[in-house]
């Protein structure tokens, strides 16, 4: 009994697993962010976000997954999956003081981070 209680376990754990990194499943926590200006004078609207977690295949915006709030559809690649390496093409990838890495594109006063390769 032990025994199929314990393939049953593996069976659902596995089964997780893939589908987080291929079907698309997005973190069930998320938080309220509230609006507020940027220092262009943009107003940014309230919305809600995925708590961060260090993963990157439960974002709302990773390819595959999708806002339920908004409808709206990830389009960031994985990180490390093929899609990873198109970022940034023909641009210098620098690496921030916590590890992100990220391009330069508009003068050197925007940032565009990438996934991880």
């Amino acid at each position: 009994m032990k025994k199929y209680i314990l393939i049953l376990f593996a069976v659902v754990l596995f089964g997780n697993v893939v589908k987080a990194q291929s079907w698309g499943y997005t973190n069930s926590q998320t938080t309220k962010v509230k609006g507020y200006y940027k220092s262009n004078g943009t107003y940014v609207q309230p919305h809600n976000r995925t708590k961060r977690n260090n993963i990157s295949y439960d974002n709302y915006s990773t390819k595959g997954n999708s806002n339920f709030y908004t409808g709206k559809k990830g389009s960031r690649a994985k990180d490390y999956s093929l899609d990873a390496y198109n970022y940034g093409a023909g641009r210098q990838i620098k690496t921030g003081p916590r590890g992100g890495q990220y391009y330069n594109t508009n003068n050197k006063t925007k940032k565009t981070y990438v996934p991880k390769r």
